[in-house]
């Protein structure tokens, strides 16, 4: 029996998990390595898993006892493939349930013993597609985990098999395939002697930079297993009901390289776990594991309209390996380190959710986490790291501006570099003025994974949205740097210890560089005071782009025009409240950023004109009776949402002094803490009343499912209720978090966790949003607690004061708003449309 080193920790990478969502991830890597499993609340062999699309795959899981015709499916449907299988009959294990964490999921059954009725052989299948903020390089492969873990008394064979619809979106593509030995080149620093095989799937034709049902038409699929494991390629009916009736692959590879379609071309691996043995019965229940890696190797991965012309951008692990037989052959032998890792980040995610939140948020985050990173694409080189992002489901757009901005929470709690690796291309493709307007762009191209940019300027209109976020998260990051923020992990464990060794790439270059040191792991950029360095340095490259922006908005954002916000869907609208904050808070932003940069003028130019917007944004925004915000200046009787208000308390706004002092109390402890700062006029820029009045606001218009976004509609988005909820009292951030975990229990949609439904059926609202990295904005109160050294969250304990809470009647609210509209002096003096010139 060959004992792998992850013995111990595949049945306890996933903690217990309360909620349980209609859609679990299995491998979530990138755009194009996204596996799911649908209809999750069934038993994982009543359904075929699928890509975020919902097209079928082919991926099954099955096992057998030696010596027994009874075949137990555990995942994927193969027993419709065994319906003549000879003497072989199909029978249903004992499911026992799944769990997850942010990078595992867990399924765990128990096999019936064919002589003993009381005995069973527990099986845990494990997903993993770790999550290693302190290992830029591990999170940048392509690749994922199936660990299997058998503990028992008698012996049982395994089956793991893929079709070739993971090399296309089609199946009318004609594929080749090949099987490779991936033996560890020792000369090259790998600790592992581990061998290894792996099933290699490309298409005949590769469509470079295509897609096909958003599937990518390049590349080459790598299924990876364990060296002594038996295998085959042939058709999935011929493969599958050879294991049923031998429990056994014959190891041969079928040679007719043909259509997807044409006898489904399936490859597979199979392995006999000898747990039976008379002397091993006398010590107890025998354990046993097989491991198995998919991974995606693409190169080019996109192209990208940067500052030297459009560029075809390599994947960034090609930057560590040559080949990628070596990148994959690395991943498997990686597993116990990237296992290690990546529960080191899962407890600290679970220790920060539930100081902050409970134990549904820490289900919540943990769900969203692979879902973020599952759109994004790590490149450049580590000098010049990028992470690219695919606008997921909504409109396939590339970099879009105002989906970074909902997902950046998760960059700044989970590795606020990561964030900067996002912003790059953005920066660098306006920087060289092949965007035109003054104004900041939407996106980098239509449609991913092609970054051609809009020399013609005709990117979606979001011109006060786009150039908020722009300076929003560039300060968001500058005070990350300043208050020397780090990846998010526990400080108990030494992350180093006992990883796998890697070449020597060579000494770290600067502070934005990846070059890890032996184990793999980022080299920490050093002291506060360096981060403050590197802070204004980053500022200052773009520095020409955060002043134009704000000019624009200084011209156009406390009254906006008929535009859209990042909530397209709702449609064009004018003076919408909501978006004139956020605009107001980016001229606000600027003040700071000029403070870095030792711009003094410019520090007070801008603080003044935000001050001043600030003031009449009031007067234009709540309502006359002081209970809620308006959706738009003019629109009486309506109210919306203020989730920018989180931005005021994320940048450290209402922290006095606002300077990178360390705080000595743990973040993450700071929300249950008990203690109270008193609101201060003197440093506040938005008015705790405004915090207080939406606090009071959205407990009145809760709903079943949630907060809905505005008056219009009773649908939400999820990221907008994190923002929302992570500026209101205890009681109301507990009911809102409450209401979405009900929603995630009992939700009808069937794709990746939507960040769009209703809010009272909890179903679709129209658009299927699903698999959008927006739900980073999950991770909006963990960021909070992080913000300013920590002291972010202990300047909103005003709203937990004896008194902050008020009772308000929502329809007497609205209905005195609508008089006050329709009061002749109103009525007559209000122009349609309010306009700057207009003041």
């Amino acid at each position: 029996m060959i004992i792998l080193p992850f013995i111990i920790l595949v049945p306890l990478l996933a903690k217990a998990s309360i909620l349980t969502p209609p859609v679990l991830p299995l491998f979530v890597r990138n755009p194009y390595l996204s596996t799911w499993l649908g209809d999750a609340r069934d038993p994982p062999w009543t359904h075929w898993p699928i890509f975020w699309t919902g097209q079928k795959l082919g991926f099954s899981v099955m096992v057998t006892v030696p010596d027994s015709s009874t075949v137990y499916p555990l995942l994927g449907r193969p027993q419709d493939y065994l319906a003549f299988a000879g003497s072989s009959q199909v029978a249903d294990p004992v499911y026992e349930g799944f769990q997850y964490d942010a990078s595992c999921t867990n399924f765990t059954y128990k096999i019936p013993s064919p002589v003993d009725a009381e005995g069973s052989v527990k099986v845990v299948l494990s997903f993993m597609s770790p999550i290693t903020p302190t290992s830029t390089l591990r999170q940048s492969l392509p690749a994922a985990y199936l660990a299997v873990s058998v503990t028992g008394s008698f012996d049982i064979n395994l089956y793991v098999d893929i079709n070739g619809m993971w090399a296309s979106g089609t199946g009318e593509s004609q594929i080749t395939w090949d099987l490779a030995e991936l033996v560890p080149d020792v000369s090259q620093g790998d600790r592992s002697k581990t061998k290894s095989k792996a099933w290699k799937l490309v298409r005949q034709e590769e469509l470079l930079l295509s897609e096909h049902w958003e599937r990518g038409e390049w590349g080459t699929l790598y299924f990876a297993g364990p060296v002594e494991a038996s295998h085959q390629a042939g058709s999935a009916q011929a493969l599958r009901r050879r294991f049923a009736e031998h429990g056994s692959l014959s190891n041969e590879v079928d040679g007719r390289f043909r259509r997807i379609d044409d006898e489904e071309p399936t490859f597979a691996f199979s392995k006999t776990f000898r747990l039976g043995d008379a002397s091993a019965r006398m010590r107890g229940p025998q354990v046993d594991e097989a491991l198995f890696t998919f991974a995606l190797a693409q190169n080019p991965v996109v192209q990208f309209a940067s500052s030297r012309g459009l560029t075809m951008m390599r994947p960034l692990w090609s930057s560590y390996y040559e080949t990628a037989d070596d990148m994959v052959r690395y991943h498997y032998n990686d597993f116990a380190s990237a296992s290690a890792l990546a529960q080191n980040y899962s407890d600290q995610l679970a220790h920060d959710a539930y100081a902050s939140g409970s134990e549904y948020y820490q289900d919540i985050v943990a769900l969203s986490a692979r879902q973020v990173l599952g759109a994004t694409q790590f490149s450049g080189t580590p000098d010049d790291p990028i992470l690219f992002l695919k606008e997921i489901s909504s409109n396939g757009n590339f970099q879009t501006v105002d989906v970074i901005f909902p997902a950046f929470p998760f960059f700044l709690y989970t590795n606020p570099k990561w964030l900067g690796y996002l912003l790059e291309p953005l920066l660098e493709h306006m920087l060289s003025g092949q965007y035109p307007n003054d104004y900041s762009m939407h996106d980098l191209g239509a449609h991913f994974p092609n970054a051609t940019g809009h020399p013609d300027g005709e990117d979606e209109y979001m011109p006060v949205e786009e150039c908020g976020n722009m300076i929003i998260m560039g300060l968001a990051l500058a005070n990350a740097f300043r208050y020397n923020t780090q990846p998010a992990f526990l400080r108990s464990v030494a992350d180093a210890a006992q990883l796998s060794s890697l070449p020597d790439h060579g000494p770290k270059a600067h502070a934005w560089s990846l070059r890890p040191d032996a184990s793999g792991i980022d080299i920490d950029s050093g002291t506060a005071s360096s981060g403050h360095e590197h802070a204004k340095s980053w500022l200052s490259r773009s520095h020409r782009l955060w002043k134009q922006w704000t000019g624009y908005l200084v011209r156009e954002s406390l009254i906006p025009a008929n535009q859209l916000c990042t909530d397209d869907f709702a449609g064009w609208l004018a003076n919408q409240t909501n978006l004139a904050l956020k605009g107001i808070i980016g001229i606000k932003a600027m003040s700071e950023v000029s403070n870095i940069l030792g711009e003094h003028d410019d520090v007070d130019k801008y603080a003044e004109i935000a001050e001043d917007y600030v003031d009449k944004w009031q007067d234009f925004a709540v309502s006359r009776d002081g209970t809620h915000a308006k959706l738009a200046y003019t629109w009486y009787g309506s109210w919306t949402t203020i989730y920018n208000l989180f931005a005021d308390s994320l940048l450290c706004f209402r922290v006095p002094g606002n300077k990178s002092e360390r705080s000595e109390q743990p973040a993450s402890d700071i929300w249950h803490s008990g203690s109270t700062v008193s609101a201060d006029k003197k440093t506040e820029f938005l008015p705790s009343k405004i915090y207080k009045m939406e606090s009071n606001w959205y407990h009145a218009v809760l709903q079943t499912y949630g907060l809905p976004l505005d008056s219009r509609h009773l649908y939400t988005k999820s990221d907008w209720e994190f923002f929302a909820a992570a500026v209101t009292s205890k009681k109301t951030r507990t009911e809102i978090l409450r209401s979405i975990a009900l929603w995630v229990n009992e939700t009808t949609t069937d794709r990746p966790f939507t960040d769009l439904y209703e809010t009272e059926t909890g179903g679709w609202p129209g658009p299927h949003f699903k698999a959008r990295p927006v739900v980073g904005g999950h991770f909006a109160f963990l960021a909070l607690g992080r913000a300013c050294g920590g002291r972010a969250v202990e300047h909103l304990s005003f709203l937990d004061e004896p008194g902050a809470f008020e009772t308000v009647d929502v329809a007497q609210a609205l209905e005195a708003d609508r008089m006050e509209g329709e009061a002749p002096e109103v009525a007559d003096a209000r122009p349609e449309v309010v306009r700057m010139e207009d003041l």
